[in-house]
């Protein structure tokens, strides 16, 4: 589990196919140094398991099922990528709870420099339109972020400085697919109330 506070910006080496799957190596000096094998370790929002390291660098393999559901069958070497590593149960919990589990990308729609940081809007896909709400918690790209704004399946979250410059958000420019994660709560809600209802 994370919190969606992004502790580096790492860089991907390589990204191969391998039979139905991808293996990304990131490198992220230092970032790795208590990391080993079978670690989890969020890249861009997707908790991903460590299969070798060094204290700079990681290499992870993303199934079909990954890829299918986020950005990263789009990016090549040189890509940004957001990392966190998992939080204890003393870590705070500087954002909010995130799993990890990304649930589908959204579509930068646009990117606006204000006097202070920027405001990004994006659109998601319809089906988790749902259980976004304005003021509540979003995971983008594994960023723990705020919805300022919600019209249907357009959503705007404001940047501040300081999101910009610790992490890939300065890059996210129009046409752009970032990775998104809803609050989990509103998922199980609705999970227990389709239970609740079928039990009667």
């Amino acid at each position: 589990m994370f919190t969606g506070i992004v502790q580096a910006i790492g860089k991907v080496q390589s990204i191969v196919p391998e039979g139905d799957a991808l293996s990304m190596t990131v490198l992220a000096p230092g970032f790795f140094a208590k990391s080993k094998r079978g670690d989890s370790v969020a890249n861009d929002g997707v908790c991903l398991t460590v299969e070798t390291c060094t204290a700079d660098s990681a290499e992870f393999c993303l199934v079909r099922q990954t890829v299918a559901n986020t950005a990263f069958a789009e990016r090549s070497a040189g890509s940004s990528v957001n990392l966190e590593l998992p939080c204890s149960a003393g870590s705070l919990l500087g954002g909010h709870l995130v799993m990890g589990h990304v649930d589908s990308t959204a579509k930068v729609l646009k990117a606006t420099p204000r006097e202070t940081g920027e405001e990004v809007d994006l659109e998601i896909p319809a089906e988790l339109s749902k259980y976004v709400i304005r003021r509540g918690s979003v995971a983008l790209n594994g960023i723990s972020l705020t919805v300022a704004e919600k019209n249907g399946c357009d959503i705007r979250v404001a940047l501040i400085p300081e999101t910009l410059a610790k992490t890939d958000a300065s890059l996210w420019k129009p046409g752009a697919l970032v990775n998104v994660e809803v609050d989990m709560i509103g998922k199980y809600v609705e999970n227990f109330m389709k239970e609740a209802h079928l039990a009667k």
